[in-house]
């Protein structure tokens, strides 16, 4: 199997890991969770079943009460903290799902919260973290990243004595994500071939896969990064934790530069792939199944339904449960996934045209060089006094990507000179 936008290592040692995360540990969460999260239901999709020739199922994890599987890791690590060590409250730093899960759980325990978020975090998932904590926690902008919210949350705990509550790094959390193995394992009625699950941190993964190769050894767990944040993969080529330079971080809820050690050694031996996914064919997904199914999901939370290109010949009629992760996607990004959809699919670009300065330049522009279906969506230009060319940024939208290269002919013909800006990072981020 191969493809441009998919980079995969097959991991030789599927079986049970020796990391501290156990069946019982997996039972024990499903027990204190009870009646706190949903008992998300495996949906069997017919759309899906069509397309790829095999049958899939969906576990909807974005029907959650939090509208993620946070909540899950966060009460069961919460839950089993000694009376002593939450009697000064829990904190945690997230930008968004796992800080929902813990106000949550904050809320159902009766105990402090201090949530730390970065000031750029939307305020969307600030309101939602108030409305699940509600009286019992506190919201603390601080710092413009996420790593500076988690420096200000750490020194918040040494202050004070706070316990701590990691996103992904802990055998509890692991644990509690592990609850949605246990329970799409009990709902399946026929034989799992593959489970594909989205990885940032590795927390889902690695619960998941505890559970269920301890059942089903012949189950091919499949893990999905986004391609601009492949943390686990790096790390599992190189045979220990690495650190990310640099990460794209659209995919918030799996874009991680490090993932963590628990999750690391657990994931390394119960992955028998990992698959990364180009965050504009995630913007594709989401768009699909939104207009085709009415199903809402968060960038992560597309990451394994966007994956089944890249093993569509492997899974055909197999039996394949595709994780769907969370639903908080903020409304105001919906412009955004638009456009990284349309210029992953070729069919949106950007030119930079330097138009000679005299009357009709943008005329011929218009009937010489557009095709007949080729729409101008963007588009700002300033005369320049005293000069013989004027820049315009121009935004295009084809009908068909195969249109993109007509134009750069006519372009050429009309000897215009033009720049390309969708390959240009540090220009397109001032339109993007």
């Amino acid at each position: 199997m191969s493809s441009e936008h998919q980079s995969d290592i097959d991991i030789l040692q599927p079986e049970t890991p020796s990391a501290s995360v156990t069946i019982q540990d997996i039972e024990d969460a499903a027990h204190k969770l009870d009646g706190i999260a949903h008992r998300t239901p495996l949906i069997y999709n017919e759309l899906l079943s069509e397309q790829y020739q095999a049958n899939i199922w969906l576990k909807r994890e974005d029907l959650q009460v939090v509208r993620s599987y946070k909540i899950r890791g966060a009460y069961n690590m919460i839950h089993s903290l000694p009376e002593a060590e939450i009697q000064h409250g829990v904190v945690c730093a997230s930008a968004g799902n796992h800080a929902q899960g813990v106000a949550f759980a904050c809320r159902k325990k009766g105990i402090k919260g201090t949530i730390f978020m970065p000031v750029t975090a939307p305020d969307q998932k600030v309101k939602q973290v108030n409305m699940f904590g509600r009286e019992f926690v506190e919201v603390v902008l601080d710092g413009d990243t996420f790593d500076d919210a988690f420096a200000r949350a750490t020194q918040f705990c040494e202050e004070t004595n706070a316990a701590f509550i990691p996103p992904f790094d802990h055998p509890k959390i692991i644990a509690g994500q592990g609850t949605v193995g246990k329970e799409l394992w009990e709902d399946a009625d026929f034989s799992i071939d593959y489970i594909i699950a989205p990885v940032g941190g590795g927390g889902l993964s690695a619960g998941i896969g505890s559970y269920i190769k301890a059942y089903s050894p012949h189950t091919q767990i499949i893990g999905v990064e986004p391609e601009g944040a492949p943390a686990m993969l790096k790390s599992i080529e190189a045979g220990r934790v690495v650190t990310l330079d640099e990460i794209d971080k659209f995919v918030d809820g799996a874009a991680v530069k490090k993932v963590g050690h628990y999750t690391f050694e657990i994931c390394s031996k119960i992955l028998d792939q990992i698959i990364t996914v180009p965050e504009g064919k995630v913007c594709g997904t989401i768009l699909n199944l939104y207009n085709e199914q009415a199903i809402v999901v968060e960038p992560a939370g597309a990451l394994s339904i966007t994956a089944l290109d890249n093993c569509k010949e492997q899974i055909k009629g197999k039996n394949v449960v595709c994780v769907l992760s969370g639903s908080n996607n903020d409304i105001m990004r919906t412009a955004e996934i638009k456009e990284r959809s349309l210029m992953y699919e070729g069919l949106k670009h950007y030119f930079i045209v330097d138009f000679p300065q005299r009357a009709g330049a943008l005329r011929e522009f218009l009937g010489d060089v557009l095709g007949p279906d080729d729409d101008i969506t963007y588009f700002e230009y300033s005369k320049k006094t005293n000069k013989d060319l004027g820049p315009a940024l121009i935004g295009l939208e084809l009908k068909n990507k195969e249109d993109i290269q007509p134009l750069i002919d006519r372009m050429n013909a009309k000897q215009l000179s033009f720049e390309y800006v969708n390959d240009h990072p540090q220009l397109f981020r001032f339109i993007a």
